[in-house]
């Protein structure tokens, strides 16, 4: 029992000390969290850390999503992407009215779904099967959120914009009822929506 407990341990001190001070910054940026303590009757709101803090938030700069080119578009259903895990790629785009969305089942238990009330009132939904491929024609404009619907508890959802955003206003209502639902991911609706 010694030995394997050796063994377990030998390799991740290797890593460690092969690895030094990039694996030891890593792991501290990893577990810093930018919060401020403090104690009552302390002011923290004059504080140059509290001043830096509020400097980091309002540094942060969403990039807004492009008119993506052409007709045709194609959104994977995947297990894990460049934007996390359960998850559609690309998760927010944005489309002319008219254009067709390929949703293609690249890993298995997926599917594309409407949400009721996030999307244009007379927009025509659409509910695909588990594991199979779904193309829609989206010929009304404003905001579409979708689910999959296995998934959408760790919130594999994603935005299509067709045309303006005529019906935003609604759908960042509705995403608060949405979002509680969500066990993990719970802040990507308002991540995908800022980038519209």
């Amino acid at each position: 029992m010694k030995n394997k407990k050796f063994l377990i341990i030998l390799p991740l001190c290797l890593l460690f000390v092969f690895n030094g001070k990039k694996y030891e910054e890593a792991l501290v940026n990893r577990l810093s969290l930018p919060v401020q303590v403090c104690v009552e009757g302390q002011d923290c709101g004059t504080s140059s850390q509290s001043s830096q803090m509020s400097a980091m938030n309002t540094s942060v700069e969403v990039q807004k999503i492009e008119l993506s080119q052409g007709s045709e578009h194609t959104i994977k259903m995947l297990n894990s992407g460049e934007g996390g895990q359960m998850i559609f790629e690309p998760a927010v785009i944005k489309v002319s009215k008219g254009d067709t969305i390929h949703f293609k089942a690249i890993d298995m238990s997926h599917n594309s779904a409407t949400i009721d009330g996030m999307m244009p009132e007379s927009a025509e939904a659409w509910s695909g099967q588990l594991n199979n491929d779904i193309s829609v024609t989206l010929e009304e404009e404003g905001v579409y959120v979708y689910q999959c619907d296995p998934h959408v508890m760790m919130a594999m959802i994603g935005v299509i914009q067709v045309g303006e955003a005529v019906n935003i206003s609604q759908i960042r209502e509705a995403s608060n009822k949405l979002k509680s639902s969500f066990v993990m991911n719970s802040n990507r609706i308002d991540q995908y929506l800022d980038q519209l």
